[in-house]
C-alpha cells in the first residue's frame, strides 16, 4: 500500500497539526489559571533614594561653597583715559551713552593694523 503524492491538500496531516495546537493551547490556558492561583505578587517596599539624594545635593553644595571662586582681571586705564571719561554724553533720559574713541587713536591703531598686514604679506601667509 503505497500511496503517491497528489494534487490536493492531505487532510490527515492538517488534522494533526490542528489537535496539537489544539492541545498547545489548551495547556497553556492551564499553566495560566495554575499561575495566577498560586504565586503570590510581592510588593515592593519603597526605597529610600528621596533622602539619599537630599544629603547628597547638601554635600554638593557644601562643596560648592568650598571652592575659590576665580579672579576676575580689572584692567586699569590710564589717568589720559581717566580724565577723559570725566565727560561722559549721556541721553536725555539720563543714561550714557557708550564713549567714542578719538580719532588719533584709531589712526593709530589703523598704522600698527597695516604693519601687521604687511608683515603677514612679506612672509607669504596672506
Amino acid at each position: 500500500n503505497v500511496k503517491l503524492g497528489g494534487l490536493g491538500p492531505d487532510y490527515e496531516a492538517i488534522k494533526e497539526k490542528k489537535e496539537k495546537l489544539k492541545l498547545q493551547k489548551e495547556y497553556s490556558r492551564k499553566i495560566k489559571e495554575y499561575n495566577k492561583k498560586n504565586i503570590t505578587f510581592f510588593q515592593r517596599l519603597p526605597t529610600k533614594p528621596q533622602v539619599i539624594s537630599s544629603v547628597s545635593r547638601q554635600k554638593a553644595l557644601e562643596y560648592a561653597k568650598k571652592i575659590p571662586r576665580p579672579k576676575t582681571f580689572i584692567t586699569r586705564q590710564s589717568d589720559k583715559e581717566v580724565k577723559e571719561e570725566g565727560v561722559v554724553p549721556q541721553t536725555s533720559d539720563g543714561t550714557s551713552l557708550p564713549k567714542i574713541p578719538s580719532l588719533e587713536a584709531l589712526r593709530s591703531r589703523h598704522e600698527k593694523e597695516k604693519e601687521v598686514v604687511a608683515a603677514f604679506k612679506a612672509l607669504h601667509i596672506l
